[in-house]
């Protein structure tokens, strides 16, 4: 990717995000972005090669971009509600977003391959230093893999922003904690 101002990708990926959040990747064009944000096509066709290496990059660089926190609340239990709930939050301010990228990734295949290919790995820091402290604690018969509980995490969050809406309630986290993560976690430690 070519160098550019700072400033300038900066209002290149906000047009991106806000024209997925308002016409969907189908709809949105290079044209529009540009004229949102007062580029020139030329100015973005030298930093991207097209509109779903652009697409990417916002995935890539702006929807995960609000770290998950996982606070120690002295129990297993607790930081996984913590977890979760901040998980809910990042996701539910991104819903429109969300919704505008996901029926595209399943459909483009072209889309859906390019973000494959760069995705960056997550950052398992926080999930592991929750299962470090719940072991510490003697919360957890052994160590289980922080990429597996993020995964089962993100796949009962993801569901459903998609599926059911982002009415992401304590009644939700509540169950997705005592009724999924936890039992999981004991199996797996237990091993």
């Amino acid at each position: 990717m070519a160098p550019l101002d700072p400033e300038r990708d900066r209002a290149i990926l906000d047009a991106t995000m806000e024209l997925l959040s308002e016409v969907g990747y189908e709809r949105m064009s290079v044209d529009q972005i540009a004229r949102r944000a007062r580029a020139s096509k030329a100015t973005i066709y030298r930093r991207w090669a097209g509109k779903p290496e652009l697409v990417v990059d916002v995935i890539c660089r702006r929807l995960d971009t609000d770290p998950v926190v996982g606070d120690d609340t002295g129990s297993l239990r607790g930081d996984l509600v913590s977890f979760v709930r901040g998980m809910c939050r990042t996701l539910e301010r991104k819903h429109a977003l969300i919704m505008g990228l996901t029926s595209t990734l399943v459909s483009d295949d072209g889309l859906a391959r390019t973000l494959r290919a760069h995705m960056p790995t997550k950052d398992l820091g926080v999930v592991s230093e929750l299962l470090e402290r719940a072991a510490a604690r003697g919360e957890l018969p052994a160590p289980a893999d922080p990429a597996r509980l993020l995964a089962v995490a993100q796949a009962l969050v993801w569901h459903r922003v998609i599926f059911t809406g982002p009415a992401f309630d304590e009644t939700f986290v509540g169950e997705s904690v005592d009724g999924v993560l936890l039992p999981l976690l004991r199996a797996w430690a237990a091993g």
